[in-house]
Protein backbone atom coordinates (compact mmCIF):
# COMPACT_ATOMS: atom_id res chain seq x y z
CA UNK A 1 0.00 0.00 0.00
CA UNK A 2 2.85 2.37 0.89
CA UNK A 3 4.47 1.77 -2.50
CA UNK A 4 1.17 2.50 -4.26
CA UNK A 5 0.91 5.87 -2.48
CA UNK A 6 4.49 6.77 -3.46
CA UNK A 7 3.85 5.81 -7.10
CA UNK A 8 0.60 7.79 -7.05
CA UNK A 9 2.27 11.04 -5.91
CA UNK A 10 5.19 10.47 -8.25
CA UNK A 11 2.75 10.19 -11.14
CA UNK A 12 1.10 13.46 -10.10
CA UNK A 13 4.43 15.28 -9.99
CA UNK A 14 5.42 13.96 -13.42
CA UNK A 15 2.04 15.01 -14.79
CA UNK A 16 2.43 18.56 -13.42
CA UNK A 17 5.99 18.81 -14.79
CA UNK A 18 4.92 17.66 -18.25
CA UNK A 19 2.01 20.07 -18.27
CA UNK A 20 4.34 22.96 -17.39
CA UNK A 21 6.92 22.02 -20.03
CA UNK A 22 4.25 21.52 -22.71
CA UNK A 23 2.38 24.70 -21.83
CA UNK A 24 3.96 26.55 -24.76
CA UNK A 25 4.67 24.20 -27.70
CA UNK A 26 7.93 24.90 -29.50
CA UNK A 27 9.54 26.42 -26.40
CA UNK A 28 12.11 24.86 -24.08
CA UNK A 29 12.04 25.41 -20.33
CA UNK A 30 14.94 26.47 -18.09
CA UNK A 31 15.35 25.23 -14.51
CA UNK A 32 14.26 28.65 -13.26
CA UNK A 33 10.96 28.60 -15.16
CA UNK A 34 11.71 30.65 -18.29
CA UNK A 35 10.37 29.39 -21.61
CA UNK A 36 12.64 30.16 -24.55
CA UNK A 37 12.87 29.63 -28.29
CA UNK A 38 15.98 30.62 -30.28
CA UNK A 39 15.04 32.45 -33.49
CA UNK A 40 18.44 33.19 -35.09
CA UNK A 41 22.10 32.37 -34.50
CA UNK A 42 25.10 34.72 -34.52
CA UNK A 43 28.66 34.04 -35.59
CA UNK A 44 30.02 34.76 -32.12
CA UNK A 45 29.64 32.40 -29.18
CA UNK A 46 30.60 35.01 -26.57
CA UNK A 47 27.75 35.87 -24.24
CA UNK A 48 27.56 38.88 -21.92
CA UNK A 49 28.97 38.70 -18.42
CA UNK A 50 27.74 40.61 -15.36
CA UNK A 51 28.88 44.22 -15.68
CA UNK A 52 29.01 44.20 -19.50
CA UNK A 53 27.04 46.71 -21.55
CA UNK A 54 24.74 45.35 -24.24
CA UNK A 55 22.80 47.01 -27.03
CA UNK A 56 19.59 45.08 -27.51
CA UNK A 57 16.42 45.24 -29.59
CA UNK A 58 13.62 44.42 -27.19
CA UNK A 59 9.86 43.95 -27.41
CA UNK A 60 7.40 43.36 -24.56
CA UNK A 61 4.35 41.42 -25.70
CA UNK A 62 1.23 40.14 -23.95
CA UNK A 63 0.67 36.41 -24.01
CA UNK A 64 -2.07 37.14 -26.58
CA UNK A 65 0.62 38.63 -28.91
CA UNK A 66 -0.17 42.33 -28.43
CA UNK A 67 3.04 44.43 -28.41
CA UNK A 68 3.04 47.09 -25.68
CA UNK A 69 6.67 48.20 -26.01
CA UNK A 70 9.34 47.97 -28.71
CA UNK A 71 12.71 49.71 -28.89
CA UNK A 72 16.51 49.53 -28.87
CA UNK A 73 18.28 50.04 -25.58
CA UNK A 74 21.87 50.06 -24.30
CA UNK A 75 22.07 48.81 -20.73
CA UNK A 76 24.42 47.27 -18.21
CA UNK A 77 23.57 43.67 -17.38
CA UNK A 78 23.72 42.54 -13.77
CA UNK A 79 23.29 39.30 -11.86
CA UNK A 80 19.62 38.23 -11.73
CA UNK A 81 17.98 39.26 -8.46
CA UNK A 82 15.39 36.47 -8.57
CA UNK A 83 14.77 33.21 -10.43
CA UNK A 84 13.07 33.61 -13.78
CA UNK A 85 13.93 37.31 -14.18
CA UNK A 86 14.46 39.01 -17.54
CA UNK A 87 18.14 39.45 -16.61
CA UNK A 88 18.63 35.70 -17.13
CA UNK A 89 17.42 36.09 -20.72
CA UNK A 90 20.20 38.55 -21.57
CA UNK A 91 22.88 36.08 -20.46
CA UNK A 92 21.44 33.32 -22.67
CA UNK A 93 22.21 35.09 -25.98
CA UNK A 94 25.42 35.84 -27.89
CA UNK A 95 25.93 38.79 -30.22
CA UNK A 96 23.51 38.79 -33.23
CA UNK A 97 21.40 36.03 -31.70
CA UNK A 98 17.68 36.53 -31.19
CA UNK A 99 15.13 34.60 -29.18
CA UNK A 100 11.64 34.69 -27.75
CA UNK A 101 11.16 34.26 -24.01
CA UNK A 102 8.10 33.77 -21.84
CA UNK A 103 8.39 35.00 -18.26
CA UNK A 104 6.09 35.78 -15.36
CA UNK A 105 4.34 39.10 -15.97
CA UNK A 106 3.67 39.57 -12.25
CA UNK A 107 7.36 39.18 -11.35
CA UNK A 108 8.51 41.41 -14.22
CA UNK A 109 6.32 44.34 -13.21
CA UNK A 110 6.53 44.00 -9.42
CA UNK A 111 10.19 42.91 -9.01
CA UNK A 112 11.99 44.27 -12.10
CA UNK A 113 10.05 47.47 -12.84
CA UNK A 114 8.75 47.87 -9.27
CA UNK A 115 5.39 48.86 -10.72
CA UNK A 116 1.82 47.64 -10.58
CA UNK A 117 0.53 45.20 -13.18
CA UNK A 118 -1.21 47.06 -16.05
CA UNK A 119 -4.91 46.50 -16.58
CA UNK A 120 -4.42 44.74 -19.92
CA UNK A 121 -2.43 41.89 -18.31
CA UNK A 122 -4.22 39.40 -16.09
CA UNK A 123 -2.88 38.62 -12.63
CA UNK A 124 -0.82 35.42 -12.36
CA UNK A 125 -0.20 35.33 -16.11
CA UNK A 126 2.87 35.26 -18.36
CA UNK A 127 4.22 37.69 -20.95
CA UNK A 128 6.54 37.39 -23.95
CA UNK A 129 9.87 39.13 -24.43
CA UNK A 130 11.60 39.18 -27.84
CA UNK A 131 15.33 39.98 -27.69
CA UNK A 132 18.14 40.44 -30.19
CA UNK A 133 21.66 41.24 -28.96
CA UNK A 134 23.18 43.89 -31.26
CA UNK A 135 26.47 44.46 -29.44
CA UNK A 136 28.35 43.47 -26.28
CA UNK A 137 31.01 45.64 -24.63
CA UNK A 138 32.97 45.19 -21.46
CA UNK A 139 32.53 47.90 -18.84
CA UNK A 140 36.09 49.16 -19.46
CA UNK A 141 35.59 49.41 -23.24
CA UNK A 142 32.24 51.13 -22.85
CA UNK A 143 33.66 53.67 -20.39
CA UNK A 144 36.75 54.35 -22.54
CA UNK A 145 34.69 54.97 -25.67
CA UNK A 146 32.34 57.25 -23.78
CA UNK A 147 35.19 59.32 -22.32
CA UNK A 148 36.90 59.63 -25.72
CA UNK A 149 33.69 60.79 -27.34
CA UNK A 150 32.93 63.37 -24.65
CA UNK A 151 36.41 64.84 -25.00
CA UNK A 152 36.00 65.04 -28.78
CA UNK A 153 32.58 66.67 -28.60
CA UNK A 154 33.12 69.41 -26.00
CA UNK A 155 31.92 72.16 -28.37
CA UNK A 156 28.82 70.34 -29.62
CA UNK A 157 26.53 71.56 -26.84
CA UNK A 158 27.22 75.21 -27.65
CA UNK A 159 26.65 74.58 -31.37
CA UNK A 160 23.35 72.80 -30.66
CA UNK A 161 22.14 75.78 -28.61
CA UNK A 162 23.01 78.13 -31.49
CA UNK A 163 21.02 76.06 -34.01
CA UNK A 164 18.01 75.86 -31.67
CA UNK A 165 17.92 79.62 -31.10
CA UNK A 166 18.12 80.23 -34.86
CA UNK A 167 15.20 77.82 -35.41
CA UNK A 168 13.03 79.48 -32.75
CA UNK A 169 13.70 82.90 -34.28
CA UNK A 170 12.99 81.78 -37.87
CA UNK A 171 9.71 80.10 -36.87
CA UNK A 172 8.63 82.98 -34.61
CA UNK A 173 8.24 80.61 -31.65
CA UNK A 174 8.00 82.73 -28.52
CA UNK A 175 6.77 80.20 -25.95
CA UNK A 176 8.87 79.96 -22.82
CA UNK A 177 10.61 76.66 -22.18
CA UNK A 178 9.81 74.63 -19.09
CA UNK A 179 12.34 74.41 -16.27
CA UNK A 180 13.89 71.36 -17.96
CA UNK A 181 14.22 73.16 -21.33
CA UNK A 182 11.21 71.62 -23.10
CA UNK A 183 9.22 73.74 -25.59
CA UNK A 184 5.52 72.74 -25.57
CA UNK A 185 3.19 74.14 -28.24
CA UNK A 186 -0.44 73.04 -28.18
CA UNK A 187 -1.98 72.40 -31.61
CA UNK A 188 -5.36 70.90 -30.68
CA UNK A 189 -7.09 71.03 -27.29
CA UNK A 190 -8.02 67.72 -25.69
CA UNK A 191 -11.39 67.16 -24.02
CA UNK A 192 -10.61 63.89 -22.25
CA UNK A 193 -8.94 63.15 -18.93
CA UNK A 194 -5.39 64.10 -18.05
CA UNK A 195 -2.53 61.59 -18.05
CA UNK A 196 -1.60 59.93 -14.76
CA UNK A 197 1.21 57.55 -13.80
CA UNK A 198 0.32 53.94 -14.58
CA UNK A 199 -2.08 54.82 -17.42
CA UNK A 200 -1.76 52.84 -20.63
CA UNK A 201 -1.52 55.38 -23.44
CA UNK A 202 -2.03 55.07 -27.17
CA UNK A 203 -0.32 57.82 -29.18
CA UNK A 204 0.56 58.76 -32.72
CA UNK A 205 3.78 60.70 -33.16
CA UNK A 206 5.98 62.05 -35.91
CA UNK A 207 9.60 62.87 -35.17
CA UNK A 208 11.74 65.20 -37.23
CA UNK A 209 14.92 67.27 -37.11
CA UNK A 210 15.08 71.07 -37.07
CA UNK A 211 15.53 71.05 -40.86
CA UNK A 212 12.15 69.33 -41.25
CA UNK A 213 13.42 65.89 -42.22
CA UNK A 214 11.50 63.02 -40.60
CA UNK A 215 13.25 60.25 -38.70
CA UNK A 216 10.15 58.38 -37.46
CA UNK A 217 6.38 58.35 -37.87
CA UNK A 218 3.78 56.01 -36.43
CA UNK A 219 1.27 57.53 -38.85
CA UNK A 220 3.32 56.49 -41.89
CA UNK A 221 3.63 52.99 -40.39
CA UNK A 222 -0.09 53.09 -39.58
CA UNK A 223 0.78 51.69 -36.16
CA UNK A 224 0.05 53.78 -33.07
CA UNK A 225 2.45 53.42 -30.14
CA UNK A 226 1.18 51.98 -26.85
CA UNK A 227 3.07 52.27 -23.57
CA UNK A 228 2.62 52.59 -19.82
CA UNK A 229 3.12 56.16 -18.63
CA UNK A 230 5.58 56.66 -15.80
CA UNK A 231 7.53 53.42 -16.22
CA UNK A 232 11.27 53.73 -16.71
CA UNK A 233 12.62 53.08 -20.20
CA UNK A 234 9.30 53.39 -22.04
CA UNK A 235 9.93 56.73 -23.77
CA UNK A 236 12.66 59.40 -23.66
CA UNK A 237 12.30 61.78 -20.72
CA UNK A 238 11.39 64.88 -22.74
CA UNK A 239 8.56 63.08 -24.49
CA UNK A 240 7.32 61.72 -21.18
CA UNK A 241 7.29 65.23 -19.69
CA UNK A 242 5.38 66.58 -22.70
CA UNK A 243 2.77 63.81 -22.73
CA UNK A 244 2.27 64.33 -19.00
CA UNK A 245 0.94 67.82 -19.82
CA UNK A 246 -1.65 66.50 -22.28
CA UNK A 247 -5.27 65.38 -22.16
CA UNK A 248 -6.93 62.64 -24.15
CA UNK A 249 -7.59 63.85 -27.71
CA UNK A 250 -4.95 66.59 -27.53
CA UNK A 251 -2.27 67.24 -30.17
CA UNK A 252 0.93 69.15 -29.46
CA UNK A 253 4.30 69.97 -30.94
CA UNK A 254 7.24 69.58 -28.60
CA UNK A 255 10.83 70.66 -29.14
CA UNK A 256 13.37 68.61 -27.21
CA UNK A 257 16.99 69.68 -26.75
CA UNK A 258 19.31 66.67 -26.77
CA UNK A 259 19.52 66.50 -22.97
CA UNK A 260 15.80 65.64 -22.98
CA UNK A 261 16.12 63.31 -25.96
CA UNK A 262 19.10 61.18 -27.00
CA UNK A 263 21.81 63.20 -25.32
CA UNK A 264 25.54 63.14 -25.83
CA UNK A 265 25.60 59.73 -27.47
CA UNK A 266 22.68 60.01 -29.88
CA UNK A 267 20.24 57.18 -30.48
CA UNK A 268 21.59 53.64 -30.25
CA UNK A 269 20.26 52.99 -33.76
CA UNK A 270 22.53 55.75 -35.14
CA UNK A 271 19.60 57.61 -36.74
CA UNK A 272 19.80 60.59 -34.38
CA UNK A 273 23.30 62.08 -33.95
CA UNK A 274 24.72 63.27 -30.61
CA UNK A 275 23.76 66.74 -29.36
CA UNK A 276 20.76 66.94 -31.68
CA UNK A 277 17.57 68.84 -30.90
CA UNK A 278 14.48 67.04 -32.22
CA UNK A 279 10.80 67.84 -32.70
CA UNK A 280 7.80 65.62 -32.06
CA UNK A 281 4.20 66.17 -33.05
CA UNK A 282 2.23 64.02 -30.64
CA UNK A 283 -1.45 63.06 -30.72
CA UNK A 284 -2.79 61.44 -27.55
CA UNK A 285 -5.40 59.03 -28.89
CA UNK A 286 -6.58 57.28 -25.75
CA UNK A 287 -5.95 56.75 -22.03
CA UNK A 288 -6.79 53.50 -20.31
Amino acid sequence: MKKLIIYFFAAILISISCKRSNQYPGYSLTETGIFYKLNSFGESTTKPQPGDYITVDISYITIEDSIFFRGRRTLQVTEPTYKGSIDECFFMLAKDESASFIISADDFFSKTLEASLPDFIKKNSDMKVDLKIIDIQTENNFTSEKEAFLKWSEDFEEYESLLLNQFLKEKNIDVEPTESGLYFIQIKTGSGKKVEAGDTLLVHYEGKFLDGKFFDSTKKRNQAFQFIYGQQGQVIKGLEEAIGKMKEGETAMVILPSELAFGQQGSSSGIIPPYTTIIYEVELLSIN
